[in-house]
């Protein structure tokens, strides 16, 4: 499915003599319009700064080969398999990257004029098969989404207690209106409603905890932080002990048990979080990739807004509780993404890959440098 969408925009990597020599020092002289090699790389690194499961960052990109874009690609070597059995956890955190990708154009003047969502034969998703396409108009001034450019490197996962502060209304809005560009719903629910989908986090969670093989998947992702790690032994990828937080001493916040051991330590978090939810119209694979770009985009103007988020998965993870997490009274759309909103504490950094892991040569397969 094509759309057509004005793209955005944020800054990282340049290029490099081993960067032009890959692509080739001329790499879109010929189209006046396109990224040249250090924008290029300035893109994937924003991209690869979006938010995953379990900081998986199951995602790849390329080049066009026929005019000014960018493929889009998931890494199902990257996947969680027992947490996301079906690719929808992949596909979100995709999408977050996307969106990223668009912020950054934005930034450098280069409108997104045509974004097509999964174009391949009845949405395959493999490692050759891009799920977006990403093509750049002419040129221009930095554009609307640029304004979120600097949010990037600051967004984080908070997993620390937030402020007993409601979220004002007038920024709520703007919240709801962000999710509604990329068309889906946010909802900030009020206390009956955020009890509910609390109670069937917590649910899930139980159940995930349970799970022997479950607990050993998700234990895999978790880096010891080695004193003085850094360059090439440094962890690129998943979960630094430092990110992990506390458990809520109340139990009110289903926090999720990373490590598997039970709460190493816990603090008292906020009386009755704040928790929204996204929600689509359908439950495509092109659906979760707009999921995951709604995520983004929230996420990016909430850290505008000196609002901090966590992502409370575990219910989305498993199909009887992700049915359930649906109002009951509507019961309209999916809900792809639930959320915890406050004001707090920063979340920790974490590591991310390098671009040239990200970046494929264009004259090859995806899965090639």
């Amino acid at each position: 499915m094509t759309e057509s969408m004005v793209g955005s925009a944020a800054g990282a990597g340049i290029g490099t003599a081993e960067s032009e020599s890959r692509f080739g020092a001329g790499f879109g002289a010929g189209v006046p319009s396109g990224p040249g090699v250090a924008e290029l790389r300035a893109l994937v690194a924003a991209a690869g700064a979006a938010p995953s499961l379990h900081n998986a960052q199951p995602w790849r990109f390329r080049p066009t080969g026929d005019g000014p874009g960018v493929l889009v690609f998931a890494d199902p070597a990257r996947a969680v398999p027992l947490a996301d059995p079906d690719g929808r956890g992949m596909l979100l955190s995709v999408g977050a990257a996307l969106f990223n990708l668009r912020v950054a154009a934005a930034q450098l003047g280069l409108p997104v004029e045509e974004l097509d969502l999964m174009p391949g034969p009845l949405g395959v998703v493999g490692p050759d098969e891009p799920v977006a396409v990403v093509r750049f108009g002419p040129r221009g001034i930095p554009y609307e989404l640029a304004e979120l450019a600097g949010e990037i490197g600051r967004r984080h996962s908070s997993r620390e207690p937030f402020a007993n502060r409601d979220v004002p209304e007038a920024v709520i809005g703007e919240l709801v209106a962000a999710a509604a560009d990329e068309d889906t719903v946010l909802d900030v629910l009020e206390e009956a409603g955020a009890r509910r989908v609390l109670a069937l986090t917590a649910e899930a969670e139980a159940r995930i905890a349970g799970d022997a093989a479950r607990r050993a998947e998700t234990g895999s992702w978790l880096r010891a932080e080695a004193a003085g790690a850094a360059g090439p032994a440094a962890a690129q990828d998943g979960i630094p002990q430092r990110a992990l937080g506390p458990q809520d001493h109340e139990a009110r916040v289903p926090v999720r048990d990373f490590a598997g051991n039970g709460p190493a330590r816990t603090q008292r978090f906020e009386a009755l979080p704040q928790v929204a939810t996204i929600a689509t119209r359908g439950d495509t694979a092109a659906d979760w990739l707009r999921a995951g770009q709604a995520m983004e985009r929230v996420w990016l103007v909430a850290t505008a807004r000196g609002l901090r988020i966590s992502v409370l998965h575990q219910a989305v993870e498993l199909p009887d509780t992700r049915w359930r997490l649906r109002d009951p009274e509507s019961g309209i759309g999916t809900v792809q993404v639930v959320l915890r909103v406050g004001y707090g504490p920063p979340g920790a950094a974490t590591s991310r890959r390098d671009v040239d892991d990200l970046l494929r040569d264009p004259a090859g397969p995806a899965g090639e440098r």
